[in-house]
């Protein structure tokens, strides 16, 4: 339940549409519901201005539908990130308008239009094999209520390929780096951009890439100044945090 349904129910109890004792019974899930495998955070956008985010990962399919349905009767736009085809076909069971972005394993649910403000993020991948977590971050900027550009396969290898697109890329208000190998490409555009840079490694290189880690470092020793770093295929949390900064 948001500050704006809360209101309403408060409204509603005033004007005698509402008995105190239903309002009480709507009242006690307020601060989370407890299904036994999961207390949803019901008061997350209340406090932070976003719903909670589902992590579907080592959950059940059950799990993952039930939950859903719960979140589903506060009427808000809904993110599962990490899920499978199969989790998205039990949602569907009880969604119809649940989405599935197989390259991002998003599944997303859309009931609510948020306003977008006028500058966007733009999201730039160093190769093709680092699109999925970069489609994870565009896919949560995207319903947390942003505009976001896409820039992919731009890597150092082939640089006259970023500069094609600098245009673009200096115009976002943040710009989301999508690498793995050897990370540098957030280096190299941080060293080009006004904008802060949110760089994202990947688990995407051979045995000395060490899944990631290499690509982590790399960012983490950045000599450009402006670039920050999440963690390891973490595009949910690169698009988060991107439209923090967007909207400020």
């Amino acid at each position: 339940m948001n500050s704006e349904q809360l209101r309403e129910l408060l409204i509603n109890v005033q004007k005698g549409q509402l008995s105190i004792e239903d309002g009480l019974e709507t009242l006690k899930d307020l601060p989370f519901k407890d299904l036994g495998y999961a207390k949803i955070d019901n008061h997350r956008e209340v406090r932070v201005g976003y719903p909670e985010v589902i992590y579907c990962a080592g959950k059940t399919v059950e799990q993952v539908k039930g939950i859903i349905e719960w979140m589903l009767q506060g009427n808000a736009n809904i993110l599962a990130t990490r899920a499978t085809k199969e989790m998205h076909t039990a949602v569907k069971e009880i969604c119809d308008e649940a989405v599935y972005n197989e390259l991002a394993r998003t599944i997303t649910v859309k009931r609510n239009r948020v306003n977008a403000p006028d500058t966007y993020i733009v999201v730039v991948t160093a190769g093709t094999s680092d699109i999925p977590v970069a489609e994870e971050a565009v896919v949560t900027a995207e319903i947390l209520g942003n505009k976001v550009e896409k820039i992919y396969d731009v890597g150092v290898a082939g640089i006259h390929r970023l500069f094609d697109k600098l245009e673009i890329i200096r115009k976002a208000r943040v710009v989301i780096v999508v690498a793995g190998m050897e990370g540098a490409l957030a280096s190299v555009v941080g060293g080009l951009v006004d904008k802060p840079v949110i760089a994202v490694p990947t688990s995407i290189g051979y045995g000395a890439s060490f899944g990631g880690l290499s690509a982590l470092l790399s960012m983490l020793n950045s000599c450009a100044s402006g670039v920050s770093v999440v963690n390891i295929d973490n595009g949910f949390g690169a698009g988060y945090m991107a439209s923090m900064i967007n909207k400020l």
